[in-house]
């Protein structure tokens, strides 16, 4: 088993907390669905509380470090090298109405450059994180990019929105985080979208680059309209030949 960190036990701790509100609201969604006011607000305030649990937790053991967040926004505190990066929900769309496919994600960003990464999925109870030079892993486990090198073998996640004509092999699951999980773990072979937030994609960013896969370079100091693109190293340079107006 490999040895954690301080940073990702606490983070995996704090996801471990937040997720069983998380688990518990998703159980009360089957009566909202039917409601005449639907689950709209009640997805929204789960939000805001799951997010208050990870920073919380987060706060206490490491106090001085900044946060951006997806609900909150910026929150400068006297550390400013050290940012966690936090979406309480990725996947919102999926978990308002009822489909088991939404996670947590984390990330801890020092001087600009993402050096650990959690995507926790609390229904199927698992967890991909990865440290800058340690490698990824699947719920203690090992964790590499697909081997394939023919893009018609390929199965590609992303939202298909301003790609035209690729050809690929494309599923569309409302989940950035964890479709870069799959592409760490070889459950996809890659990965593409554009007008992404950095609370969606950099933990799973890291976990892809450390299971020996490859990204675009993304600034870390940069929050939104992110264009990413990731799979193996076989397939990269063909990916993008075929993403050509992407």
């Amino acid at each position: 088993m490999n040895v954690l960190s301080p940073n990702l036990n606490v983070m995996i701790k704090a996801c471990e907390k937040a997720s069983k509100t998380l688990i518990r609201d998703f159980g009360e969604l089957e009566n909202l669905q039917v409601s005449v006011k639907g689950p709209r607000d009640f997805v929204t305030n789960s939000d805001r509380k799951v997010e208050k649990i990870l920073i919380e937790e987060l706060s206490k053991a490491k106090k001085n470090y900044s946060i951006i967040t997806e609900e909150s926004g910026i929150i400068n505190n006297s550390d400013k090298e050290n940012i966690w990066v936090i979406d309480p929900i990725d996947g919102t769309s999926n978990f308002l109405h009822g489909i088991p496919h939404f996670c947590i994600s984390l990330a801890l960003v020092c001087n600009k450059e993402i050096i650990s990464g959690l995507v926790f999925d609390p229904i199927k109870n698992e967890i991909f994180y990865a440290e800058k030079n340690s490698g990824s892993f699947f719920n203690n486990h090992r964790i590499r990019v697909s081997k394939k090198s023919d893009l018609e073998e390929c199965l590609f996640g992303t939202n298909n929105h301003g790609v035209r004509n690729s050809n690929l092999n494309t599923r569309v699951s409302g989940s950035a985080a964890l479709d870069l999980a799959y592409v760490a773990s070889g459950r996809l072979d890659g990965f593409f979208q554009k007008n992404l937030n950095l609370w969606d994609i950099a933990a799973g960013v890291l976990i892809v680059r450390e299971a020996g896969g490859k990204t675009n370079l993304i600034d870390s100091s940069k929050i939104e309209k992110i264009n990413l693109k990731a799979s193996s190293i076989n397939i990269y340079e063909k990916m993008v030949k075929k993403l050509d107006n992407f």
